[in-house]
């Protein structure tokens, strides 16, 4: 009978949390089916644009977050077990979902998608205030967050910011083809070397190589155990390590152009460039953590005198 009646409160403990994950997960199924014109349209760029291919892979990382964060919450201890805390805001989550209505009606007349993107997060945030409260939308916040690198950007963001992106981008590769002693010359955003007419489009700007690769790391200061100061860098390099591996990207797709006469082939090795342009970015971001895990010490725990 102890062992019984030790065990019925436990059970009773984890009774709530599995009936606040089977709600929340129904209530995220009905957001998903009242937004999936959207995120249809969404879809079609993942699939598409394989520069926002990386779209696909977002809504099943901030799956492995939630259940990371509702696995840490479930501990035996008081710190840990974070499930106990919950303080549902029924009234205050059903009065966002109703704000949200409005937002989405306002989207839907602009035919913006992006601002209905806006509102489908705001939805989910709504629905952990209803079920949990502020202690939920804690849980569930970086995960609900990291939703935004699934929606594609707004034209008029692509052409005011990848102007100048593009800009920079043909100047300092052509800087870096005549570093390597080639004849490249500038003419707007052309490259000219000897009979090689090289242009950087809206494509080769890398903004959306950018989102791409800001995605990828601020899932690795998610789910890395490293300072916060540690996390700040690597947020920091988002722009640089982009940049730079657009750079050298241009400058491997004009070196092969001069070297290469076959058009077939120019044109494989420069859809190859674009896919390997991640993977460099990727292996900055290792020596970054690399570079960053030798300079920063971790803090030694104080000792008191006489104990040991």
């Amino acid at each position: 009978m102890s062992s019984i009646s030790s065990a019925l409160p436990l059970a009773s403990a984890n009774a709530p949390a599995r009936v606040v994950v089977w709600q929340l997960a129904a209530l995220a199924a009905v957001l998903g089916w009242a937004y999936w014109p959207t995120l249809s349209v969404f879809a079609d760029k993942w699939i598409n644009d394989p520069q926002y291919s990386h779209g696909l892979l977002v809504p099943f990382f901030s799956g492995f977050l939630v259940w990371r964060a509702w696995r840490n919450g479930r501990g035996d201890s008081p710190h840990q077990n974070e499930l106990s805390a919950l303080k549902p805001m029924p009234i205050l989550g059903i009065g966002l979902l109703v704000a949200i209505l409005g937002l989405r009606a306002i989207a839907g007349s602009l035919l913006f998608y992006q601002l209905d993107a806006a509102s489908l997060l705001l939805g989910l945030a709504a629905v952990s205030i209803a079920f949990g409260g502020f202690p939920l939308l804690k849980q569930t916040g970086p995960a609900i967050a990291f939703l935004v690198f699934m929606v594609p950007l707004p034209y008029e963001l692509e052409r005011n910011v990848g102007a100048p992106l593009k800009t920079a981008a043909t100047v300092s590769s052509t800087f870096l083809l005549q570093t390597l002693g080639l004849p490249a010359i500038r003419d707007g955003n052309l490259i000219l070397i000897d009979e090689v007419r090289l242009g950087v489009v809206d494509a080769c700007s890398g903004l959306k190589m950018m989102v791409t690769f800001a995605a990828f790391s601020v899932g690795a200061a998610l789910l890395i155990q490293r300072s916060r100061f540690e996390k700040l860098m690597i947020l920091l390099g988002i722009v640089p390590v982009a940049i730079l591996s657009n750079i050298l990207r241009i400058t491997a797709t004009g070196v092969s152009c001069v070297a290469i006469s076959d058009k077939d082939t120019q044109h494989f090795l420069h859809d190859l460039y674009g896919y390997a342009m991640m993977l460099i970015g990727l292996a900055l971001l290792a020596v970054e953590l690399w570079v960053l895990k030798r300079l920063v010490l971790e803090a030694e725990p104080e000792t008191v005198p006489g104990l040991k």
